[in-house]
């Protein structure tokens, strides 16, 4: 007969296996339905970053390894929908340098550096992850002429993640599924 911690192990492991299952469901369609929002300013690769609000948000509740899962089937479900090879490096190396700040910020800044904070140079990452994928595929270093404006949205947009990802929180802390995983400063 199993022991209890084993019952308990094996909880947990089933308990982040649906969040990180759900967290990439919604990243996804809130991909989805950035393709379809129209940014009214001419800077090539603009995007408001909604499915990082599910990224910082496992970032939050689980460990770095689960948020980097859930970017992987993010980036490669979305690319798959709406995209080409292109698509995908531009999406995966914008979203690995977020999660790569973002994760360092969790860590050394718990409880000192806000979730508004760690989105906004999350958000200022991406951009710079995006550019460095511009670099590889056009072959030009010109694409950082980009930057400026590009790290301009990426402040503003990680504001409004960083606000949509302190409501989430709060919101999933309450549910029972969370319980086990809220961390105890924040």
């Amino acid at each position: 007969m199993p022991s209890s911690d084993n019952l308990t192990d094996s909880s947990l492991r089933l308990k982040k296996t649906v969040i990180i299952a759900i967290f990439s469901a919604v990243a996804v369609v809130l991909g989805i339905i950035e393709s379809f929002i129209p940014l009214p300013f001419a800077v090539p690769g603009a995007k408001l970053g909604l499915a990082n609000v599910m990224v910082l948000t496992c970032l939050y509740f689980l460990r770095g390894r689960d948020a980097f899962a859930l970017i992987i089937l993010k980036t490669v479900i979305t690319s798959l929908i709406l995209g080409t090879f292109s698509a995908f490096l531009f999406s995966f190396l914008g979203a690995v340098f977020s999660f790569v700040v973002m994760y360092g910020l969790m860590k050394i800044g718990r409880g000192r550096i806000s979730l508004i904070g760690i989105s906004v140079v999350g958000g200022v990452a991406h951009n710079a992850g995006q550019l460095t994928a511009a670099v590889m595929v056009f072959k030009t270093s010109k694409i950082f002429y980009y930057l400026p404006p590009l790290m301009l949205l990426g402040v503003v947009t990680g504001v409004f993640i960083g606000i949509a990802v302190k409501y989430v929180v709060q919101a999933l802390s309450k549910q029972s599924l969370f319980e086990p995983f809220v961390p105890e400063t924040y």
